[in-house]
């Protein structure tokens, strides 16, 4: 099989890709043929060596797949060969296959192509978990969701409204807040941080928002917290725009708001039955016509190195989704 692999860290142009043994299956594992991979900003982290988990060298990185049990290891119950699946992974997923414990598989239904699944996994699951989970959401509330037209933003917006909010997007630029109008957002902001605060209650009648589902950090966050509603909650998925800038406590204290991180894949690994009733949601509202994939571009698995550069040049909207051709 063809993997694309991370010998040396570097740029994304320094992924290698090359011919590796077959995989096997171990007891309780599954081996599954790649048809798609997601590309991640993290992943990009993890070619250059930056990223909290790293695994030794050489390997495959890559967080979601989508494909086809090839083979089951003794011991596996509810998973079966030709059976078509989602896979959430730590790395390993840049390749033709892919093994992982049974408990980390996750079924897919025929109507989802695999294109879409590897699209959806974990910025859906993150937005998922970020909104319902940790957020609380309610029908009725100011939702504000950032990074609007990227993959966690895509996910969040469509989610957000599936769920009965007032969706407010926040977007990079005019074309990115279009993706956002277009899945469903009831306002699109293009704000700076130093504006921020005074759009967010402009656009709220003066209360805030009541959940927020945060990428940037940094100067925004600040700004967002202070146009928080009483009782607010702000999920903080990551800090795209750069520092992280200290928390004022007297401003949650004065309106009762609560500050979550969210980091998904401790759902993968802490709670790996949470996660497939997760996606199983998710998938519910991809059926039902209330989600669907942002997919940008795709990539073969030889261009892998020019899909990841793709993402880090910020020329994506939605998601960059790399196809192995193996999997029918």
């Amino acid at each position: 099989m063809r993997a694309a692999l991370v010998k040396n860290f570097g740029p994304p142009s320094s992924l290698v890709i090359q011919e590796v043994d077959d995989l096997l299956a171990d007891a309780g594992e599954v081996v599954i043929e790649v048809a798609a991979v997601s590309i991640n900003y993290p992943d990009i982290l993890v070619v250059e060596g930056t990223y909290q988990n790293m695994p030794e060298r050489p390997f495959s990185p890559g967080k979601e797949a989508a494909g086809r049990v090839l083979a089951v290891g003794t011991g596996v119950e509810r998973v079966t060969v030709g059976q078509r699946v989602l896979v959430l992974v730590e790395f390993g997923a840049y390749a033709e296959q892919i093994v992982v414990p049974e408990d980390l598989v996750i079924d897919l239904p025929d109507s989802i192509g695999y294109v879409d699944a590897a699209a959806l996994g974990l910025v859906a699951s993150t937005a998922h978990f970020g909104l319902l989970r940790r957020g609380q959401l309610q029908p009725g509330e100011n939702v504000l969701i950032t990074g609007a037209g990227g993959g966690v933003g895509s996910a969040g917006v469509q989610i957000a409204k599936a769920s009965g909010a007032r969706v407010i997007a926040l977007a990079q630029d005019e074309a990115k807040g279009e993706v956002a109008r277009q899945q469903g957002a009831d306002v699109v902001l293009t704000s700076t941080a130093d504006t921020l605060r005074d759009d967010l209650l402009e656009v709220t009648d003066g209360n805030g928002v009541d959940v927020v589902l945060d990428m940037l950090g940094g100067d925004f966050l600040t700004q967002i917290i202070r146009a928080t509603a009483w009782e607010g909650r702000i999920v903080i998925v990551g800090f795209a725009a750069g520092g992280q800038n200290p928390i004022k406590p007297g401003h949650l204290l004065v309106k009762n708001i609560a500050v979550l991180g969210l980091q998904s894949s401790d759902y993968r690994d802490r709670n790996p039955a949470l996660m497939r009733s997760t996606m199983r949601e998710v998938f519910d509202m991809v059926e039902a016509g209330q989600l669907a994939s942002t997919v940008d571009t795709t990539f073969p698995l030889e261009k892998a190195g020019d899909a990841l550069q793709y993402v880090k040049d910020g020329r994506v909207k939605g998601k960059v989704v790399v196809v192995t051709g193996t999997a029918s």
